[in-house]
């Protein structure tokens, strides 16, 4: 796929080339996009052990003394919003709820100036007794992962049976405020996608926003295969089987989801299709994993390792720079469809969502 299919303008300089980039402070590409949104992976470690993300027995997680501290996580974070122009937070994992001292980083971040909006995805173990806590720190937003209403396919899927400890989740932090909540949704053939529907109503009855997301070839397994992936458009003839889908009029910007009004509004569902119909050229976030290195695409195979700079005493200045010059030479695109596509190296579990 070319970056003008992809929706980019035309090339200006050559990708990575930090020589030829203006004197711009905020984290631009050589495409014309501009990071706003950072995505905070607080671990690799996940209570849940789902099928299309890794093996029952789950992974080898990284070591404590590899992952960021809080002080050096909340340095990073004010370098981006301070000097980078980041005003989007989303705190993500693995599981971030499973981070000690979560609600106090969350407080932390939400005093910094300007004011990042702050948002969490969680799959909802714990949630329960924790939203009122994670409203009153800071979040502003929150998406629940879910992919199913039934609590033995639950077990399978997740290969944990605790669905109602989701569902309780989700309650809590709609009476904790929370709003929106987003529950995101993966269809897995043969195993959960005759529930398209069911799930939209219960998101619907629920006063929640739905978000189907393409299956990703970023599980652990390497097992990831294109002809099992159910796609945007076999989810969108699912849901018209009970259901009346018009597009939304609102402007999409940099959100990766296409969003649809069901029977004529208000409720509205959203289609994540990374896959089959590619957003890279409104892309506008970076990633931060849980042991400090900077990705500038989910499917990027390189890496820009901040800690180390933390760690060897490097100036803010110097870390934003070097933050600067990753994104640079940021990709078009993620290149799913080329034939020398490579998964990445690391899961979901360790580059977070």
């Amino acid at each position: 796929m070319t970056p003008t299919e992809l929706g980019l303008p035309a090339l200006r300089r050559s990708a990575g080339q930090a020589t030829d980039r203006p004197a711009d402070p905020r984290l631009i590409d050589t495409f014309g996009r501009v990071a706003t949104d950072l995505r905070i992976s607080l671990t690799d470690r996940c209570n849940l052990r789902c099928t299309y993300c890794m093996p029952a027995e789950g992974l080898d997680w990284m070591p404590r003394e590899e992952q960021l501290t809080d002080a050096e996580l909340l340095r990073l974070i004010t370098i981006a919003v301070r000097d980078l122009g980041i005003h989007e937070l989303r705190f993500t994992g693995g599981e971030p709820l499973l981070r000690r001292g979560l609600e106090e980083l969350i407080t932390a971040a939400a005093a910094l100036e300007p004011r990042p909006d702050i948002s969490l995805t969680t799959n909802g173990i714990g949630l329960a007794r924790r939203a009122e806590a994670l409203a009153a720190a800071g979040v502003n937003r929150l998406n629940v992962s879910m992919d199913t209403v039934r609590p033995e396919r639950f077990a399978t899927i997740t290969r944990r049976d605790r669905l109602s400890d989701v569902l309780a989740g989700l309650a809590a932090a709609r009476t904790a405020g929370l709003d929106p909540i987003k529950i995101n949704a993966v269809l897995l053939r043969g195993v959960n996608d005759d529930e398209a529907v069911d799930l939209l109503r219960f998101a619907v009855d629920g006063g929640y926003q739905l978000r189907f997301i393409e299956q990703m070839p970023l599980d652990a397994q390497h097992g990831w295969e294109r002809a099992e992936m159910i796609t945007a458009g076999e989810i969108l003839q699912l849901l018209g089987e009970g259901f009346t889908l018009t597009p939304d009029p609102t402007e999409r910007g940099g959100a990766p989801a296409e969003r649809w009004l069901v029977d004529g509004g208000p409720a509205v569902v959203g289609v994540i299709a990374s896959v089959t119909r590619p957003f890279c050229g409104a892309c506008d976030r970076t990633r931060l994993t849980a042991d400090g290195q900077v990705r500038t695409c989910l499917f990027a195979r390189t890496e820009t390792d901040l800690r180390a700079m933390l760690r060897g005493g490097a100036s803010d200045a110097e870390i934003a720079d070097a933050w600067r010059v990753a994104m640079w030479g940021k990709l078009a695109g993620h290149g799913i469809d080329e034939p020398g596509f490579l998964q990445p190296d690391r899961p979901m579990s360790a580059i977070g969502g």
